[in-house]
C-alpha cells in the first residue's frame, strides 16, 4: 500500500484505542482529522507534544476536528501516557506496525552513531470529506501543533 497522496481521499483504516475505543477512519466523515505519530510514550519530545495538542485541544473540536495521536507502544502504555498528561484525545496503539506503514512513517534514524528504523514523528490533517489536505514530516515540536490548528482552520 502506498503512502496517502494530497487531495486525495486516505484509504480507511481500523485500529485499537484509548478508553477500549476502536477507530476507524472512515466513520470520522464529517469532521476533520489530526492524526500525530510520534516514537514512544513518555519520552520528553512526545510528552510535550501530545500536551500542546492537549492545550489547543478545543480550538481544534471548534474547527471540527478530532487529535489522533499513533505509536507503537501498547493499549496499556497508552492509557498510562493518556491518564498522566490529561490527554482528551485517544491514542491508537499500532504494534505491528500497519498504520504506520500506511503512513510510510517508519525510516531510518540514527542515535549515539545507532542506525535504526523508527518512527519520524509526522503529522496528518484529513478534512472531512476524508482528504488528505496537509502532512508535515520530521516535524520539530516546538510550535507544531499550533501550526496544524492553523491548517485546521483553513479547512472551515
Amino acid at each position: 500500500m502506498s503512502a496517502p497522496r494530497l487531495n486525495r481521499v486516505v484509504a480507511d483504516f481500523s485500529a485499537s484505542a484509548t478508553r477500549n475505543n476502536t477507530i476507524q477512519l472512515k466513520k470520522l466523515r464529517g469532521q476533520n482529522v489530526v492524526i500525530y505519530f510520534y516514537p514512544k510514550d513518555s519520552t520528553p519530545g512526545c510528552t510535550i507534544e501530545g500536551q500542546n495538542f492537549r492545550d489547543l485541544h478545543a480550538k481544534f473540536r471548534r474547527q471540527k476536528t478530532i487529535i489522533l495521536g499513533v505509536s507503537r507502544d501498547s493499549l496499556a502504555s497508552h492509557e498510562k501516557f493518556r491518564d498522566k498528561q490529561e490527554f482528551p484525545f485517544d491514542l491508537l496503539s499500532d504494534p505491528d506496525e500497519a498504520l504506520c506503514k500506511q503512513f510510510d512513517v517508519i525510516q531510518e534514524k540514527t542515535l549515539y552513531g545507532r542506525k535504526f528504523m523508527g518512527v519520524e514523528r509526522s503529522t496528518f490533517l484529513i478534512d472531512a470529506a476524508g482528504k488528505l489536505r496537509r502532512e508535515w514530516r520530521k516535524v520539530k515540536v516546538k510550535g507544531h501543533a499550533a501550526e496544524v490548528l492553523d491548517a485546521a482552520k483553513g479547512l472551515s
